[in-house]
């Protein structure tokens, strides 16, 4: 979801906005008998695209949502499996859309284009009463800013990461975008004072936490035994990612096993073709010995029953620190996308558990740094100090009042507002 993490500068949970109320009506659509805003077809017709598979998570819960508060509406764009499944009309395939870092996105620019330029033409001879853009700004931005200029109104669900890097980003999100719903408390004045309508609106992992199973259960559901050290490696959810980050965490799991026979490594994964990446690579490895179990979907369960996790920076880092799981962070990108990136980067961390809290709470191994070695001495450390991995739970459980969603202001309250062409919360 978020540019090599993309989040939060060092500010305190203080500084969240007031969360007031703004109303956006600049669309001019038939108004239904309940007065909200419905296509010619007398129906609302809401288009939601998402770039990513944390954007797919973000799109599905939303998309229950608006479907209790909405009935009868239709919800068509792009999006993946958890999407679709919710009831999204997909137009194309997300993977095609799936790709992190700058030269990565080059090299596959000209069929992002072409799906950009479809959506338009599209959209033009289906309309819609409403654009939802998840995160992925640099596809859903020109779109918003077209649509917008055409009468739809257009929402931009996660704010871009203005106060990380590319802060200019501003001026185009503020023509572009009708209302702004973010994630992290801090981000809302930070735009309101930049002149975007934006509402916090919680973070959704927050809320599928509280309502998680225990460790103790999630062991027994995914037949782990209670015994023994249990770690999980997230390696991402893109195919390039897996390319990558596959042969290091492997690595870096044999040299754990080696010291710790009894360990148990959970990899779940997101889509069949990131599964079959992987899979390959621990045949290459001649890995097959090692106690590997190969998880699809199932992310935030093995991250319940993991003593420590290996994750590839994104959103992941947070799911992880949500779940009460210790954390190594790394991450691999080509050269000069990281030496770009850093070059542009206002903040220092790209962990999101330690751009919240404001300090390096958990270890983060880049680029050069990214060694088997380096992940699996930083593994061991915290599976041979229980105190230090109960200090890093402590912490973690500070991120659960800072993005916990406000009362009557979900991503959902606030769609469904603006269809109604009422308050947005």
């Amino acid at each position: 979801m978020h540019r090599l993490d993309g989040v939060a500068p060092v500010i305190g949970p203080g500084a969240a906005g007031t969360h007031g109320r703004n109303a956006v009506d600049d669309v001019g659509a038939v108004q239904g008998v309940d007065g909200s805003r419905a296509t010619r077809s007398g129906r609302v017709r809401i288009c939601l695209v998402a770039g990513e598979p944390s954007g797919d998570t973000l799109g599905a819960e939303l998309l229950k949502g608006l479907r209790t508060r909405l009935p009868g509406a239709t919800f068509v764009g792009i999006g993946g499996p958890k999407m679709l499944s919710a009831g999204l009309e997909g137009w194309y395939p997300q993977e095609a859309l799936a790709v992190r870092g700058l030269v990565e996105v080059l090299r596959h620019l000209g069929p992002i284009l072409k799906i950009r330029s479809g959506l338009i033409r599209r959209l033009d001879r289906e309309p819609v009463d409403l654009y939802v853009g998840i995160d992925a700004p640099d596809f859903n931005l020109p779109v918003e800013r077209t649509l917008r200029r055409r009468g739809v109104p257009t929402v931009h669900y996660v704010g871009p990461t203005i106060w990380a890097w590319r802060p200019g980003r501003v001026k185009r999100i503020r023509a572009a975008v009708s209302h702004l719903l973010v994630l992290f408390p801090f981000e809302e004045p930070i735009f309101r004072r930049a002149g975007v309508t934006a509402s916090f609106v919680g973070h959704p992992l927050v809320r599928e936490a509280a309502e998680g199973a225990s460790r103790v259960e999630t062991r027994e559901e995914l037949r782990v035994p209670h015994t023994g050290s249990v770690v999980a490696l997230l390696p991402g959810s893109r195919v390039g990612e897996i390319e990558r980050m596959a042969r290091v965490l492997i690595e870096a799991a044999r040299l754990v096993h080696a010291k710790r026979p009894d360990s148990v490594f959970l990899v779940p994964f997101v889509t069949r073709e990131t599964r079959e990446a992987f899979e390959a690579c621990v045949w290459a490895l001649g890995a097959r010995d090692l106690p590997i179990r190969l998880l699809f979907g199932h992310a935030r369960k093995a991250l319940v029953a993991a003593d420590v996790a290996i994750v590839t920076s994104g959103t992941a880092t947070l799911e992880a620190a949500l779940a009460g799981c210790p954390t190594v962070v790394s991450y691999r990108l080509s050269g000069f996308t990281y030496w770009l990136i850093r070059r542009l980067a206002r903040v220092r961390a790209v962990a999101l558990p330690n751009l919240l809290l404001g300090e390096f709470v958990v270890p983060e191994l880049l680029q050069a740094e990214a060694t088997a070695d380096n992940l699996a001495q930083a593994t061991l450390n915290l599976l041979d100090e229980p105190a230090l991995r109960g200090r890093l739970i402590r912490r973690f459980a500070v991120l659960h009042d800072q993005l916990r969603e406000p009362r009557g202001g979900s991503a959902a309250d606030v769609v469904a507002g603006l269809i109604r062409g009422g308050q947005t919360a």
